[in-house]
């Protein structure tokens, strides 16, 4: 008998759920101490600095702080040059922020209805 193949779209389903489980066993603390390096594809941040952790974040209230500095200076002499970069700080701020909104709701844990 012939083992049956995944599709593409299964595989890639598969390496996904992998992915994740991964994930939620690295954020759980280790049973006996020790703490585990081993990862399937041989991806991670191996050697990050703790401080890194935050990093994003900060960038993102830098943008935010930038363009509304931008937004005010843009209103008040009406140049077209401040009025573009305000717009492109502004999108990379949004795109920043839905980064993060994106990155924090994966790492929620899905809560159980009360019986």
């Amino acid at each position: 008998m012939e083992e049956p193949r995944l599709s593409h779209r299964e595989r890639r389903i598969l390496a996904e759920m992998e992915r994740d489980l991964l994930a939620d066993m690295s954020d759980a603390p280790p049973k006996d101490g020790s703490r585990r390096t081993r990862r399937l594809g041989g991806g991670g941040r191996r050697g990050a600095r703790p401080g890194r952790r935050h990093a994003p974040a900060v960038v993102v209230a830098l943008l935010g702080v930038l363009s509304l500095g931008l937004l005010v200076l843009a209103v008040t002499t009406g140049e077209p040059a401040l009025v573009w970069a305000f717009a492109v700080t502004w999108v990379l701020t949004v795109t920043g922020l839905l980064r993060l909104v994106i990155r924090w709701s994966r790492h929620l844990k899905p809560r159980s209805w009360p019986h």
